[in-house]
């Protein structure tokens, strides 16, 4: 298989997939280094491909402008994660990123793409590992996302619900993209 029919077929099986795919998996499948498949992926984010990168492997950002989003700001303890964003994920959003804005460090932000409880998980084992701290914790549990959903009456609803349980914090919130 030539290059250019090499990164077709990773952005098709990126495409086709609904879980992120690592840099291991779709070298196995296309018999070619890991190595490889980074320099691909370098080549198709170069032709304009919205390839990112998380911890979990490669996806495609390919949010068109009718999927509704918003920036909500929430304040919570670092035993509320999980709850948080079950609250998210079960009412039917996806939780794009958090963001902090520190006042030494500025604006920092970290992909989570996190849709599922199994994603929640698995975000919550590298939390609680003790090799990283939640970013929240750098502005005292005050921490941003974007979330989208299918429509705005779900990300009200989510909204709503995180404000019963006293997580969302009155600046910022309802800012819709």
């Amino acid at each position: 298989m030539i290059g250019n029919e090499r990164r077709d077929k990773i952005i098709e099986l990126i495409k086709g997939s609904e879980n992120p795919l690592s840099g291991g998996y779709l070298s196995k499948i296309l018999g070619v280094s890991r190595q490889i498949i980074v320099q691909d992926i370098a080549l198709l984010r170069a032709l304009n491909y919205n390839i990112i990168s998380t911890s979990r492997g490669y996806l495609i950002h390919n949010l068109s402008p009718n999927i509704p989003e918003r920036i909500i700001t929430v304040f919570h303890t670092d035993n509320q994660i999980e709850e948080e964003l079950n609250v998210i994920i079960d009412i039917g959003g996806i939780v794009e990123d958090v963001f902090i804005d520190h006042k030494v460090y500025g604006h920092l932000k970290a992909e989570l793409n996190i849709s599922n409880r199994r994603e929640i998980q698995d975000f919550l084992k590298k939390i609680n590992s003790g090799e990283a701290m939640p970013l929240k914790n750098l502005t005292f549990g005050k921490h941003s996302h974007t979330i989208r959903a299918k429509d705005e009456k779900t990300l009200d609803l989510i909204c709503e619900e995180l404000e019963k349980k006293g997580y969302l914090f009155p600046e910022k919130n309802q800012t819709s993209q």
